[in-house]
């Protein structure tokens, strides 16, 4: 069967002169991967509704994610890192999951509950849930590897998310969280600024899905995490900080939605969001509006926490400089305990700048400060 172009796919879904943009920028990848190596492998801890876990990420090289391949959103640049070709034959990704499992064993030292992960989290450039990317006996197969873990967190496009799909792993005694790049609320600004075709409506139902898949017979519970990317391009910090608070808000009311993870924005390769920053009209935003964003929702009832990518950097979520390493200490120790009087002590003269910037930064000027 033939496979549509991406200008067939994207019709009515984003912006066409977005989509340009983007195919064009993207077409000057010019690096090669490894179909039987994972794109990334590391251990950490994370903040459950079961409590704190060691993880297991594993970003799976799959042949991308197929919104990205037909333009896509304007930060996400990990399309970039994904296989020629559109596909990774199911030998391919099994020998990827088991050296993401020689890490582990290699690394069980950085543990801090276990000789292994409880959790595992499997992400790839795309959607773990589009079985162009992930065939159905490869996600067969990767529950079972997993089955003896505790819990299990994939991720994937509303438009992906079915409940016999998810059963695959709650059916197994797995809880199973699916993570979905909401990115935010308001649709305006997603359509606008994101250039992601998806509606909230398109979140809530895919949360509907999830919930059906919670298995009476194993007891495994099924539910949504929420991605949410603070700070898109052509917003001002003061109006994404806003949008951040009222999207944990709208996302905490969704049955089913038990976790917020709010993602600053970092200047990847091959973005939209890259060209701006190179042309002086893009800055990443502060780590104090995190800070700001994690106090505010604090209350909210769902889980919030956040990890901020490359932070400290020109690319990446940043302060003055002085203040950086700090400030990431409070959010991660914010993530892990979610009291935000972590970040009452942290100061920096810096943060009367930042407010400066919150007071005075629009659309028009913006950025106000480098």
């Amino acid at each position: 069967m033939s496979e549509p172009s991406p200008e067939v796919y994207e019709r009515g879904r984003g912006m066409d002169a977005h989509n340009q943009v983007m195919r064009e920028i993207r077409a000057r990848k010019d690096e090669t991967y490894d179909p039987r190596e994972p794109t990334r492998v590391w251990l950490d801890e994370d903040n459950t509704p079961d409590g704190i876990y060691d993880s297991l990420t594993i970003v799976l090289n799959t042949g991308g994610c197929r919104w990205a391949r037909a333009g896509g959103c304007t930060m996400c640049g990990y399309v970039a890192e994904s296989v020629e070709g559109g596909a990774v034959a199911h030998e391919d990704l099994l020998a990827q999951v088991e050296a993401a499992l020689e890490h582990e064993r290699d690394h069980a030292e950085d543990l801090n509950h276990g000789e292994r992960a409880g959790q595992v989290k499997l992400y790839t450039s795309g959607s773990f849930l589009d079985e162009r990317e992930v065939p159905a006996e490869t996600r067969e197969a990767i529950a079972e590897t997993f089955a003896d873990r505790e819990r299990l967190v994939v991720e994937s496009l509303p438009d992906f998310v079915a409940a016999e799909k998810v059963a695959d792993f709650t059916g197994r005694g797995l809880a199973t969280d699916v993570a979905i790049g909401l990115e935010t609320a308001t649709d305006r600004v997603r359509h606008d600024s994101v250039n992601k075709y998806v509606d909230f409506a398109d979140f809530e139902a895919a949360a509907a899905e999830v919930r059906e898949a919670t298995d009476e017979t194993t007891g495994a519970t099924a539910g949504i995490k929420a991605y949410l990317l603070l700070k898109p391009p052509f917003l001002a910090e003061g109006e994404a900080v806003a949008d951040m608070i009222a999207s944990v808000e709208r996302c905490a009311a969704v049955a089913g939605c038990h976790t917020v993870s709010m993602n600053p924005t970092n200047v990847q390769r091959h973005t939209m969001v890259e060209e701006l920053y190179y042309d002086d009209g893009y800055r990443p935003p502060w780590l104090w509006s995190v800070a700001r964003v994690l106090r505010e929702t604090a209350d909210a009832d769902v889980l919030v926490v956040s990890d901020p990518v490359g932070h400290g950097s020109a690319r990446g979520p940043h302060n003055c400089g002085d203040c950086d390493d700090r400030v990431q200490r409070a959010i991660t120790d914010f993530n892990l305990r979610q009291d935000p009087s972590v970040f009452e002590e942290v100061s920096c003269a810096c943060e009367a700048t930042w407010q400066y910037v919150l007071d005075h930064e629009t659309g028009y000027n913006l950025p106000l400060v480098d």
